[in-house]
């Protein structure tokens, strides 16, 4: 069999900021100087940019058009859509997903976000932190994203003046501080100009850290530490049984071949070790790890895999995993702060579903808790006798209670396990993103 080791060279990471601070210049400028555009691309976006009579740096390329992909973007020179792109360096491997910055678009930064290893704060260094940096970081507090990468942008438009970025720096350390944002690393950058983008710029003197790529390439994944540190979690999406004869040449015992595949959600197995599986509480021993027809040794998040066990358990999709002795207590009720995706409003007495993993249940909503203000970043009480809710883009309390019980854990202590959706009943449409702060 073979043992694999954490595969380090992908990294996901996501673009926010508020209107005009220059994410998709900065994302096209790192794409361009770390030579990932293709040759004709580059001669498009180039002859668009003359076309426009677009001066400055890279003789006259509008940077922003390399990831501005839909025509409304590039009419209004704004960003509305997460724009994904995909590149390598020597070091690693990368995914991008720049986002919006308009309030209204919001809920796209929360779907970028999610699954982001970094998450890049871009500030206009003219302007400081603004009440859409501070609801950015509050999304990306209450995410838990493990890294967060303040870029302060357009540092060459002050001479680049350590003063003036150090000024944004203690505002940015101060919001962080409040909103329980670990360590932050802050870079002074110039998108346009390409200071400290891939490579450390000579203008910046006062500056000793590294650049923006430097950074990107070192950073762990949140995979490699939470693996580590996290239970194992695997949600069942299919079980894997012949269907038919067996082939000729094929081993006979291949009739009696079960398998339980899935994406890990957190933590590591190996051949030999305990698992208990919900719902049933059955226990077994792991016999087989399959990997697309290689056995593997020992898995680890996020791969995906097939399961053999020693036990022929009741096990359907939905069920899940765990490494034994680990699950909580399953659970009907629960806590958890939404993130408000929908243009329809949630309204207490609410009836959706909620997806859990590879489960899917029928839930009600019957209390709002609270609303997060986000100019003092606390919750708000809702006010209930005016049947007020949470609309588009905000982020609020709520009690949930399921009509099945699930093994779902608070976010604080699995980032997988404590995170789940909220999708209208009738049409399907994803409703909010939420984080579990108590299972009851």
């Amino acid at each position: 069999m073979t043992t694999q080791t954490h595969d380090a060279t992908l990294f996901r990471f996501a673009t926010a900021g508020s209107v005009d601070d220059g994410k998709s210049t900065l994302v096209g400028r790192l794409l361009h100087d770390s030579k990932a555009i293709l040759a004709d691309q580059l001669d498009a976006v180039t002859r668009t940019s003359t076309e426009r009579g677009f001066g400055g740096a890279a003789g006259g390329i509008d940077f922003a058009l390399l990831t501005d992909g839909l025509r409304a973007e590039r009419e209004q020179g704004i960003t509305i859509d997460v724009a994904y792109r995909y590149f390598a360096t020597g070091e690693r491997s990368f995914i991008l997903a720049d986002c919006p910055g308009h309030v209204q678009y919001t809920r796209n930064m929360v779907t970028g976000a999610t699954t982001a290893d970094a998450v890049i704060m871009l500030i206009d260094a003219r302007k400081g932190v603004l009440e859409q940096t501070r609801r950015h970081l509050s999304v990306v507090a209450l995410l838990r994203v493990p890294h967060v990468i303040v870029a302060v942008n357009k540092i060459d438009l002050l001479d680049y003046d350590e003063a003036a970025y150090r000024e944004v720096e203690r505002s940015v350390l101060a919001v962080a501080s409040e909103l329980g944002v670990g360590a932050v690393h802050i870079i002074p950058v110039s998108a346009l100009e390409g200071d400290n983008v891939v490579d450390r710029s000579a203008r910046t003197p006062w500056y000793a850290g590294s650049s923006l790529l430097e950074l990107l390439e070192t950073l762990p994944a949140a995979a490699e530490v939470e693996s580590e540190v996290e239970d194992f979690r695997l949600p069942v999406q299919l079980v894997l049984r012949p269907q038919g004869a067996v082939a000729p040449g094929v081993d006979a015992s291949f009739r009696d071949y079960r398998a339980y595949a899935g994406q890990i959600a957190s933590g590591t197995i190996r051949v030999g070790e305990s698992v208990t599986i919900v719902p049933g509480g059955g226990t077994s021993i792991v016999t087989g790890i399959d990997d697309a027809g290689t056995e593997l040794d020992v898995a680890f998040a996020p791969q995906s895999v097939a399961l053999r066990l020693r036990d022929n358990l009741d096990i359907a999709r939905g069920a899940v995993i765990a490494a034994a002795d680990t699950l909580p207590a399953l659970t009907r009720d629960l806590t958890a702060d939404l993130f408000w995706l929908d243009q329809r409003a949630l309204r207490p007495g609410a009836r959706v579903l909620v997806k859990f993993g590879t489960a899917l249940v029928q839930a009600m909503i019957p209390e709002i808790t609270g609303r997060l203000d986000l100019d003092t970043l606390t919750l708000e009480p809702v006010d209930d006798d005016a049947q007020q809710g949470l609309d588009i883009n905000d982020i609020g309390r709520a009690v949930l209670r399921l009509a099945s019980e699930l093994p779902i854990e608070d976010y604080a202590v699995n980032r997988r396990s404590g995170a789940f959706l909220v999708i209208h009943p009738q049409d399907g449409a994803t409703l909010a993103a939420g984080i579990v702060t108590a299972a009851r």
